[in-house]
This record gives structure tokens, sequence and C-alpha cells, in this order.
């Protein structure tokens, strides 16, 4: 169980710093794309925002394992 957990810690914290460089990506992108077309900044910068929402709930997931794995 201990190497299921250590495992996804790692996962988790990979995951995490990956959407991270993602997010920054798609906004620097959706930045320079704003010349050619609103509609296309603007979708990227959706992508940014939902990438932000899932780093956030990989955040969330990677606190309840830690508590888990306080408690043994």
């Amino acid at each position: 169980m201990s190497d299921i957990k250590e495992r996804l810690r790692t996962l988790l914290d990979y995951w995490i710093e990956h959407n991270h460089e993602h997010e920054k990506e798609f906004s620097d992108w959706a930045d320079k794309a704003a010349s050619l077309s609103s509609e296309i900044a603007q979708q990227l910068q959706e992508a940014t925002t939902k990438m932000a929402e899932a780093s956030d709930c990989l955040g969330r997931a990677r606190e309840a394992l830690m508590k888990s794995m306080e408690r043994g």
C-alpha cells in the first residue's frame, strides 16, 4: 500500500507542475493569438482556466493523500 501512496504522491506532484507549465504556455499563446482572432484567444484563455481547475483538483487529491499518509 505504501508503494502506491508514494508513487501517487510523485505523480500528483509531477502532474501539478506539468499543468502549471501548460497554463503558462496557453496564456502566452492566447496573448499572441489575440491579434489574429479574439475567438482563438478566448478559447486558449478558457483552456488556461480549465487547466488551473484541474490543477486545483489534483492539489486537493494530494492534500487528501498526505492526510491519509499521516494516519498511516
